[in-house]
């Protein structure tokens, strides 16, 4: 995003009105998109707390993406859950999602764009300490918040939870400023091996401070109750994994935060 864009960005969201939003849907905008995603307060904050983007896989912002927020925001974050597509822009089925994920899949300049626009409106909640901010995203969103740190945005880091690893311009990685931890399914059929091998080799050629948990018998999705538990169509629950990578998550926020 560029500087004047930013600007015109803060101009249109005032510090005075996010002073006064409480726990709840926020709307904002990405140029001429309405946007409204999901913020959620801790409780009692009295000082500038670090905050946390929090994006969705490619369903879209849904209750799941609150409840993460909220699970942050008890844990001391300004938690903010990002609506990628646009206000009311929600998939009725995977059909549909593939094909609007595909549209950011395939425009990696609007993806950062729209991920941006996310990260300069965290940062003007009051609440929070826009020194210590993360991303963390689920596999779209997986995506997304490593196209946010390769873009060079000032994030301290970013969590890529069964994401997908891949990007065209695997040369940005040098532009990362925080630090990236990558939370995958071993057993992942949509993220394979040479995907993983290429997102490693990205992250040792641009010499990023980089970490990967692999987590056995586990496939795309394993942090979703809703992708059920047949591990046989490539995306399934995983109850140890899914624990696991958020504890993970948690130890590396300690790090950063």
């Amino acid at each position: 995003m560029t500087g004047l864009l930013i600007a015109l960005l803060a101009l249109a969201l005032p510090a005075v009105a996010f002073a006064e939003f409480q726990s709840g849907p926020v709307e904002y905008k990405d140029r001429d998109t309405v946007l409204e995603g999901y913020l959620a307060l801790p409780k009692g904050a009295e000082t500038a707390r670090p905050g946390v983007l929090v994006v969705p896989d490619w369903m879209g912002l849904k209750d799941f993406d609150r409840q993460v927020a909220e699970k942050l925001a008890e844990m001391g974050y300004v938690a903010f859950a990002v609506d990628m597509y646009g206000k009311g822009v929600r998939p009725a089925d995977s059909g549909q999602a593939a094909a609007l994920a595909t549209k950011y899949k395939s425009d990696r300049g609007l993806m950062r764009e729209r991920m941006s626009a996310a990260l300069e409106t965290l940062k003007k909640v009051k609440t929070v300490d826009e020194k210590h901010i993360a991303a963390i995203g689920y596999c779209f969103g997986g995506t997304a918040v490593l196209e946010l740190a390769r873009s060079g945005a000032p994030v301290a880091g970013v969590v890529s939870f069964h994401g997908g690893l891949e990007t065209p311009t695997p040369q940005d990685a040098k532009n990362i400023k925080g630090k990236v931890l990558a939370l995958h399914g071993a057993d992942d059929p949509f993220v394979p091996p040479k995907e993983v091998a290429a997102f490693q080799e990205e992250m040792r050629n641009s010499k990023v401070d980089w970490q990967m948990n692999f987590y056995g018998h586990a496939v795309h999705s394993f942090t979703n109750p809703a992708a059920g538990t047949d591990n046989s169509k490539g995306a399934a629950y995983n109850e140890k994994a899914a624990k696991r990578s958020w504890e993970a998550m948690k130890i590396f926020f300690k790090e950063i935060l």
